[in-house]
């Protein structure tokens, strides 16, 4: 990865700066996006003080005008790009009946349309550099969960259009990796979104008790490295995986019995 250019969408936090860090000690130049700009600049100074080369950029991933200006930043920087790792991404918890809308169309436009818009402009520069696209998906996108449906279509949608993607991509040289964590220790739940589109500011799940985000990052490096193609984390996300394959009734009230018992779940409110 030495010299190498790599972006990485919604770093400031979570998932997206441990990757920062995992790829960046590897001496790969780390560009970084993000909407906050003080959490932006906060990592960012977190790297630089690791002595890791990194470019902040604040951008809004929903927006395609601001993800092709980050990328046009980055060619004007760097010259080049060699792997895109699409991270940015937002959850929602509340019961599709009662949902407004506007929050399934927000999470969807983020974590899909976000992926398509920084791939579609980072494609030409990575065909050319032979390099690599990461998209961090979820379990969620291989299986539906409930309390969270905006989420679980945004990553159903990411995975459908990585995998025809990557098939576009076979004589190219470009290779597309699909990375599925289970639940990790981030701040992703914290700043989901409830009903109302209203950030909800807590966690509803034991934080301490899942894979860390740094774990997460060595995993999915370390894929990259060996060109895998999909990466499932997590001994429950494998088995989620495999129960909706071959007992998908059964995985039915497995999975609502489970969310069930979160902290403040919706789904007591219909018994």
């Amino acid at each position: 990865m030495k010299n190498q250019v790599v972006i990485i969408t919604g770093a400031s936090s979570g998932i997206g700066r441990s990757l920062a860090f995992a790829f960046g000690a590897l001496s790969a130049h780390i560009l970084i996006t993000g909407r906050n700009k003080e959490k932006l600049e906060e990592t960012a100074a977190a790297l630089d003080e690791a002595g890791i080369s990194c470019f902040p950029y604040v951008c809004d991933s929903s927006s395609e005008s601001q993800t092709r200006d980050m990328i046009a930043a980055t060619i004007e920087k760097f010259g080049k790009i060699d792997l895109l790792i699409n991270n940015a991404g937002i959850s929602m918890r509340s019961m599709f009946e009662t949902v407004d809308l506007k929050v399934l169309k927000q999470v969807m436009d983020i974590n899909f349309w976000g992926t398509v818009y920084a791939t579609h402009a980072a494609l030409p520069y990575l065909k050319k550099s032979r390099g690599g696209i990461i998209g961090i998906s979820s379990i969620a996108g291989y299986r539906g969960l409930p309390v969270r449906t905006g989420y679980s279509a945004s990553k159903f949608a990411m995975n459908g259009f990585l995998e025809a993607l990557r098939t576009e991509l076979l004589e190219t040289g470009v290779h597309v990796l699909i990375a599925c964590p289970g639940f990790t220790a981030s701040n992703i739940r914290a700043a989901s979104l409830n009903s109302e589109g209203k950030i909800t500011g807590e966690t509803m799940r034991e934080e301490e008790k899942m894979m860390s985000s740094d774990e997460v990052a060595i995993r999915i490096l370390q894929a990259y490295m060996a060109k895998k193609k999909t990466l499932v984390l997590t001994f429950q996300g494998k088995l989620t995986v495999f129960l909706n394959k071959w007992l998908n009734g059964f995985l039915d009230r497995l999975v609502y019995n489970s969310l069930k018992k979160e902290k403040n779940s919706p789904l007591n409110e219909t018994s």
